[in-house]
């Protein structure tokens, strides 16, 4: 099977097509347009245990720095297929006390080790190498969570991680989406794994008991040792030692080097608001590209998902995507120009060559490139107007799935979604390099305050998802709920626009006959988001919240 018929199977598997029968998804707190609300904070998260934990410490008088990272650690127990301790990610962060915004790089570097040439032919397993123990890249969570608590946490470290601990030791039911995971990763899963994500043999079902008690242990030391016992101590030898004997690059030399990298955030000024998001090594400048271009049309006249909108909307993503493709790279070494790609000037070019009523063919400037699958995302804000909105991820369901015997931990396998092809191109797997990145949590400043914090997983539908609800908002004037809950399209390659089956089918017949190629889907993402406002002392007096309804999370206030 070539590489682009892999990576387009690997997408389909989660762009999950209408003729297909569909996932049951257990009903939402937040499936109708209201958002939720409070008064002093709000979390929103893809999991209702993760959700508490976050309120437990905001009601304890922690910040929403303290509250993320408890949210953090309860999302690798309830949802251990899509990040944790072994994973990377990326997140945005407002200080209310400076007032500004950081961004907080934890996919880290690629480790010293790697050759790139296992990854493509002639190689032998070239094709298995790039999902299992080759693929797995240094972790950053851990140090992340660490580096946020230290410069911006009010509650003592070790306080963070007892709702995750409790748990995980405990136990709790999982649903049915969790178990149909289960269930198609378990053949892979190694035995001691196996022993208690399944039961006589067989994986485990909805609504029985996972226990976690090796995931618990780990949580307990990095509770009472910081985050040094993933970087070097402990737990660090036990995955040099699991990587050693799965025939890996990570070593414990690049576990002992990493480190969490602060940076100052990109924007672009949308119709008057200022639209924040990460900055290189993170891949989330597409999504500015798109609002950029979009700000040229008068969305408003053309209305909310009609078949002129849309169809604008699918030329400028595959734009968008093909500047990812084009410039992507490390800061250090080929950085983007961001200064031409997110200025009016090439705005205005771009937007006045488009053909308004005809689909043009996508011709990528270089080879295929991978896409991640499977990621959380989520958002907090507390009653002094800090915000966290951070996006974190395994890679594929249950990353590599190698877990170091003892500790509960899936390691990550985000080497998967280099590109590979053309040797040494700007996403290849460099070794010691940044491991570039395509989320994109957002924050919206409206009048000099932060309005809006947002994000989603979805791979590369990511940076496509967070400008659409964007747009939703502000030329929609949509609230929180009601942008995240409207229906989605996207691009993906080689030349497809997945559009979600809520869309009318006069609108997608309409698309058709524009030229391009149409993929009925289900649902794209599964975003959170949060809205603040003020009083005229600027002090923040209500807090709305929102779920995505194709997901099983929940947004609550307090």
């Amino acid at each position: 099977m070539t590489t682009r018929f892999v990576a387009i199977w690997m997408i389909f598997s989660i762009l999950i097509p209408a003729c297909e029968q569909k996932q049951k998804m257990m009903p939402s707190e937040n499936s109708a347009a209201e958002p939720a609300v409070g008064a002093n904070g709000m979390v929103s998260t893809a999991h209702p245990l993760a959700t508490q934990a976050g309120l437990e410490i905001l009601q304890a008088n922690g910040n929403a720095f303290d509250a993320a990272v408890a949210v953090a650690a309860m999302l690798n127990v309830v949802e251990p297929m899509m990040s944790g301790i072994g994973g990377y990610g990326t997140i945005l962060v407002y200080d209310a006390k400076t007032g500004k915004t950081h961004f907080l790089n934890s996919s880290g570097r690629i480790p010293r080790a790697v050759d790139s040439d296992l990854f493509r032919a002639p190689a032998p397993n070239y094709e298995e190498n790039r999902r299992g123990a080759k693929a797995v890249s240094t972790p950053g969570n851990v140090n992340a969570w660490a580096a946020i608590s230290q410069r911006f946490g009010a509650m003592a470290w070790d306080k963070l991680f007892e709702p995750a601990i409790k748990i995980a030791e405990r136990g709790f039911s999982i649903n049915q989406l969790t178990a149909s995971f289960i269930e198609r990763s378990f053949p892979e899963f190694p035995d001691h794994a196996k022993a208690f994500y399944g039961k006589e043999g067989a994986p485990l079902k909805a609504g029985d008991l996972l226990i976690q008690k090796d995931l618990a242990k780990s949580l307990r030391q990095i509770a009472e040792q910081g985050a040094e016992v993933v970087h070097g101590g402990e737990l660090g030898e036990a995955i040099d030692a699991a990587m050693r004997e799965a025939g890996g690059f990570l070593t414990i030399k690049d576990l002992r080097e990493n480190q969490a990298e602060w940076s100052k955030p990109i924007s672009i000024n949308y119709r008057g608001a200022q639209i924040i998001t990460a900055s290189p090594p993170a891949t989330a400048f597409p999504s500015l590209i798109r609002l950029g271009l979009m700000s040229r049309f008068d969305a408003q006249a053309l209305a909310h998902n009609t078949t002129a909108y849309l169809h604008r909307f699918a030329e400028v993503t595959k734009h968008a995507f093909w500047c990812r493709l084009r410039y992507a790279g490390d800061p250090e070494i080929n950085p983007p120009p961001l200064d031409m790609l997110l200025s009016e000037t090439y705005w205005e070019e771009q937007a006045a060559s488009m053909d308004l009523e005809h689909a043009k063919p996508f011709i990528p400037p270089t080879a295929f490139s991978g896409v991640a699958m499977h990621t959380t995302h989520f958002v907090v804000a507390d009653q002094w107007g800090n915000i966290v909105s951070a996006t974190q991820t395994l890679g594929n369901l249950f990353g590599s799935r190698i877990m170091p015997a003892g500790t509960g931990i899936w390691l990550n396998n985000s080497l998967a979604y280099c590109t590979f092809e053309p040797k040494g191109n700007p996403m290849d797997a460099h070794a010691g390099r940044h491991k570039l990145s395509g989320d994109c949590p957002t924050i919206i400043m409206r009048d000099g305050k932060p309005w809006i914090a947002i994000g989603t997983p979805g791979g590369h539908t990511i940076g496509q998802t967070v400008p659409q609800m964007v747009m939703n908002l502000i030329d929609f004037n949509m609230n929180v709920q009601q942008a995240i809950a409207a229906p989605r399209i996207s691009f993906v390659e080689p030349d497809l626009i997945a559009v979600e089956e809520s869309i009318p089918g006069s609108v997608r017949d309409a698309l058709v006959s524009y030229g391009h190629k149409i993929r009925v889907v289900e649902r794209l993402g599964n975003a959170h988001g949060l809205a603040i406002e003020y009083d005229a002392a600027g002090k923040p007096v209500k807090f709305s919240g929102g779920a995505d309804p194709r997901g099983e999370g929940l947004a609550r206030g307090y």
